[in-house]
This record gives structure tokens, sequence and C-alpha cells, in this order.
């Protein structure tokens, strides 16, 4: 899962760097794959926040899909 800044936090430089990285690749893939969305973004004045809102959207989905997930599993394992 992605690991968000927060606030007030100390993190070490290699997980800036990682975080960074993540979010370059993320960007890249939404750029490849929704090419429209992505020239939509593109030149605004506030692009930068956009994306980042973007992929702060897209970890909490996946972290939504992967816990639901992990709770649907644990309920078949009850019941088995």
């Amino acid at each position: 899962m992605a690991k968000i800044l927060k606030d007030g936090a100390s993190y070490s430089q290699r997980e800036v760097v990682d975080l960074l990285v993540e979010f370059s690749s993320f960007k890249d893939r939404v750029e490849k794959k929704f090419k429209v969305l992505a020239s939509e973004l593109e030149g605004k004045n506030n692009e930068h926040d956009l994306w980042v809102n973007l992929y702060l959207i897209s970890t909490d989905y996946a972290e939504e899909a992967f816990n639901k997930k992990q709770r649907q599993q644990e309920n078949l394992q009850k019941i088995s």
C-alpha cells in the first residue's frame, strides 16, 4: 500500500524517495492509460495539486478494496 506523508512526522530520505518514485510511476501509468484525463490536467495552474489529489483518491480506493478483500477472506475462513 502507498505510504502517505503525514504532517509533523519525520521520514528517512529513502522513504521520501520511494514515495516520489511511486507517485511518478502512478502519474506515468495514468498518462498512458487515461490520455484524455491527463490532457485535461496538463497546463492547469494547479496541475500538481490535481495530480496529488488523484493519487490520494486512487490510493484510498486501493486500500479500501484491499481491506474489503481481506475481510471477505477472513469471513470465508471463519465459515469453513
